[in-house]
């Protein structure tokens, strides 16, 4: 039935979502985290890309994780020559994250999120209806 298939596709992209929000989250949790020493790095952004994997058994496309990579994105500085982890010059590295950013992918996240959902509900919908028609 065409409708479950409709299904495995929405279901793959709720999990490519859970798994970017995953990543979000982890970006916005080390925002603040700074190397301990001048020679260390602070936390490096994560990005996340996604894939188009063809399911042979349902004969349909669905979205997978094609990896998690490390955002190259040079480091900001801040002056605090108090830090242990500032330069000789008083310059810490700071990470790579910037919290609007990060908000504004959770917010369509959620909204790719919810329109999977949405699509998953309308599936469900019709399948009830379709098998009360049958059964009158």
């Amino acid at each position: 039935m065409d409708l479950l298939k409709t299904m495995a596709v929405s279901a793959s992209g709720m999990d490519a979502q859970g798994q970017r929000m995953r990543v979000i989250a982890e970006n916005l949790a080390n925002k603040d985290s700074t190397g301990k020493s001048p020679d260390e790095d602070p936390y490096r952004r994560k990005v996340i890309t996604f894939k188009n994997v063809l399911d042979r058994s349902d004969n349909v496309s669905k979205v997978a994780v094609a990896g998690i990579k490390d955002d190259m994105s040079d480091f900001q500085l801040k002056f605090n020559p108090s830090h242990p982890a500032a330069n000789k010059d008083g310059y810490v590295k700071i990470p790579n994250v910037n919290s609007l950013v990060e908000i504004m992918d959770m917010k369509e996240t959620q909204r790719s999120y919810q329109a999977n959902l949405g699509v998953i509900e309308a599936s469900k919908k019709m399948i009830a209806r379709t098998l009360d028609i049958l059964n009158q």
